[in-house]
């Protein structure tokens, strides 16, 4: 038994056992241990941005971590927005990278880097094991670290959702093919921690007292037995409740107790958040602009509005703290859910921005994993269409670097392959990792991606005037198109083993959006929206 099948298989003794890989020369060792250890799922991913993409999708939906393995600093670098997103998100990753032999190190052959540097950006735990003996015992920690929610110390494993961090293990080379010893057994993870009765108590008098308050709830609180607890609260007390903009993972749909996302403009969460008096931070973050603009401020929070820290961080039990804050409030209260209205029906009409996300909406089957990267076309729209759908779960771009649709949708499509996957991929940024579709017809993946294709950089035509740029001219127009030439999705899908269809009009896009549904495998539908 070498290095790397001690490796391998204390991921495996650490119920990690799907790994998403774009190998090189510094891994092939663990890549030949994969022969000897079929319980280890090796998914093979063109690109290391697809691999860290998929690892985070898989942890959002499985509440414990892939693994990825990647080449060396460049191939770290090329994971590395997609990690970013998965740090936002709190997902547990553990990365395994290899390194040049120590001996070959001093040489600095041509793809010699600061690793440990580069890894430091996105992780929360970074660790070479030095010799034989550390492989096992570094793995099993590294596993732990990522079940950690990034709390020093306090390694927490999550019931629904995610609360971890990210992982980094660098394995040098001649590690990986010299004798290795036995793979450590499993590390029990800490359970997460609890809120005091005091936070609890000093929660409920805010909520029950005279003046506004709302909730900000992020995490696990976002599941369904979580807003449940806020639901009570809010018929109880009348408190308002309110989750990120892109949530890392949201239960949704009819039978479901429905909760307002802050919107992405400044202005909006000002509305949003008008004459509220005192803000109830519940695993989330105090609200800020994701962009500094002239003259605006960065914290979104209202002047005069206290924030107060009920659950600091994803460390905690999101959902226990607010089933006691609800209990306190609202012992006996039991919340029942309005029929919700009848969807609207279709109606033809060319596909434009207004209309797309209603035939989504009316589709959705039941249990649908819907991953969003809608942005700009489904920013205003995306959620009222589907506040009445079928109960699913949605995953959003928690981190905003985009081109996670696709990643994040093959990993979830491996986490809960009898679960019915959605994407819905701004055009733009379903460039940056496209090549996810030929993964996810390699692995006959459950996965409907919906291009809305609108031809441009559609968002950042207002971020123009907003940071106080002139008006669109040719030269700045020109960095904002995707035309000339348009891109062919349905080709590029096609090329890659996905079957495609292009829909421009609502009876289409229902037609090819319940076919797909209806077929097993991986599909994509090109929506060609009309201009706004």
């Amino acid at each position: 038994m070498n290095g790397a099948e001690t490796l391998l298989r204390t991921l495996l003794n650490n119920n990690v056992d799907v790994c998403f890989a774009n190998p090189g020369t510094s891994e092939m060792q663990f890549v030949a241990a994969l022969d000897r250890h079929r319980a280890m799922r090796g998914v093979l991913c063109l690109f290391e941005g697809v691999a860290t993409g998929a690892a985070d999708g898989y942890a959002r939906m499985t509440g414990r971590p892939a693994a990825t393995l990647l080449h060396l600093g460049p191939g770290l670098a090329n994971g590395l927005a997609n990690l970013h997103n998965a740090r936002r998100a709190h997902t547990p990753i553990v990365n395994v990278i290899g390194d040049h032999a120590r001996s070959h190190k001093e040489l600095d052959s041509p793809l010699e880097s600061d690793i440990d540097a580069t890894a430091a950006t996105v992780s929360g735990w970074v660790r070479r094991p030095m010799t034989s003996a550390d492989i096992g015992p570094d793995t099993a920690a590294a596993v732990a670290a990522a079940l950690s929610a990034g709390v020093p110390g306090a390694p927490a494993r999550s019931r629904t959702g995610t609360s971890g961090a990210i992982s980094t293990l660098i394995m040098a080379a001649d590690l990986s093919w010299e004798e290795g010893t036995l793979p450590a057994p499993h590390l029990p993870a800490q359970p997460l921690r609890p809120v005091t009765r005091a936070d609890v108590e000093a929660a409920a008098a805010l909520v029950a007292g005279p003046e506004p308050v709302a909730l900000l709830i992020d995490g696990t609180g976002l599941s369904e037995l979580g807003l449940q607890a806020v639901a009570r609260v809010q018929k109880a007390t009348g408190t308002a409740a309110f989750c990120p903009t892109w949530p890392a993972r949201l239960r949704r749909g009819a039978g479901v107790p429905a909760i307002r996302p802050l919107g992405y403009r400044a202005e909006a969460v000002g509305q949003q958040l008008a004459g509220v008096k005192h803000l109830i931070l519940v695993g989330a973050r105090e609200p800020v602009a994701s962009f500094a603009y002239p003259g605006r401020p960065g914290i979104l929070t209202p002047p005069g509005t206290c924030v107060h820290h009920f659950v600091p961080d994803a460390g905690f039990d999101v959902v226990n703290a607010l089933t006691e804050l609800a209990d306190t409030v609202a012992p006996d209260s039991l919340v029942t859910l309005p029929t919700p209205d009848a969807l609207p029906s279709i109606v033809n009409e060319p596909l434009r921005t207004e209309n797309w996300a209603q035939v989504i909406g009316a589709l959705l089957p039941e249990e649908a994993i819907v991953v969003d990267e809608s942005i700009t076309e489904g920013m205003n729209t995306l959620f009222p269409a589907t506040a009445n759908s079928a109960p699913h779960d949605v995953l959003g771009l928690t981190g905003l670097a985009i081109g996670q649709g696709i990643p994040v949708a093959v990993g979830a499509a491996i986490a809960c392959p009898e679960r019915p996957v959605v994407c819905l991929q701004a055009d733009g940024s379903a460039l940056y990792t496209i090549s996810g579709l030929w993964t996810e017809a390699r692995e006959k993946l459950n996965v409907t991606t919906v291009i809305l294709n609108n031809r441009s950089y559609a968002i950042l035509r207002a971020e123009l005037s907003r940071v106080g740029g002139s008006q669109a001219g040719p030269a700045a127009n020109a960095l904002f198109d995707l035309s000339r030439p348009d891109i062919d999705f349905t080709a590029v899908a096609t090329g890659m083993g996905v079957p495609a269809t292009r829909a421009a009009s609502t009876t289409e896009l229902a037609e090819q959006f319940s076919t797909a549904l209806a077929t097993p495998g991986p599909h994509l539908i090109e929506a060609i929206l009309q201009p706004t």
